[in-house]
């Protein structure tokens, strides 16, 4: 039996190992596009606090485009997994067409999600960085090094599932690691989703503005 019908039921169940956050002024949830969107609103609606996106893009191995080797994110910070590329034996040039191309990804969604929405305020708030799932941990690690800069109180990686290794890794990075599933082998995040279909540009949008209009509501 697959433990996530899909990313909606795996955000509400990540949600109920984050309620001692809810209702809390200073806690932003930040989701990782695209996968993380739909994880991280059902986070940010059950806790009643503000929903955001920061924007992180991996680098793939080219012969393995799925494995990351690292990672970008929005302001030039760059993460490089020199023990995956030099088990892959990839080029310097390589590493550098991949980057680009991904600056340009990256540049894109900026455009589309953020449109004229300025980048919130990170310091001194509890941040709760979420995506659909943990693996090698580049994208998320990326995400922690951009933020640190800004002096955020506290940051908190959320997920549904995670490979033992990167959680552990990750608690030493974080002020706290939470997870619904710890797998003996995570094999891919999607083998732990029985609908694991890709989020579009269009669903990240329509979730952004409802969880901007849900919390005016309250």
């Amino acid at each position: 039996m697959t433990p996530f019908r899909d990313r909606t039921q795996a955000g509400k169940l990540l949600a109920e190992k984050l309620t001692k956050y809810a209702n809390n002024s200073d806690v932003l949830v930040l989701a990782l596009p695209r996968g993380g969107v739909p994880v991280a609103f059902e986070v940010a609606k059950a806790l009643n606090v503000p929903l955001d996106v920061f924007i992180v893009r991996k680098l793939g191995v080219p012969s393995h485009t799925e494995l990351a080797m690292g990672a970008i994110a929005s302001g030039g910070v760059c993460f490089l997994d020199r023990e995956i590329i030099r088990s892959f034996d990839v080029s310097q040039e390589a590493i550098d067409l991949v980057k680009q191309h991904e600056e340009r990804e990256l540049k894109r969604r900026e455009n589309i999600y953020r449109k004229n929405r300025p980048e919130p305020n990170f310091r001194d708030r509890t941040i709760i960085l979420v995506d659909d799932g943990l693996a090698t941990g580049a994208t998320m690690r990326v995400a922690v090094m951009a933020l640190k800069p800004h002096q955020p109180k506290s940051i908190v990686v959320a997920v549904p599932v995670a490979a033992t290794e990167s959680f552990s890794e990750f608690g030493a990075e974080v002020d706290e690691v939470v997870s619904v599933i710890l797998p003996e082998r995570l094999w891919a995040i999607g083998h732990w989703y029985n609908n694991f279909s890709q989020t579009t540009d269009q669903e990240v949008c329509s979730l952004l503005e409802q969880a901007t209009c849900q919390l005016s509501a309250t």
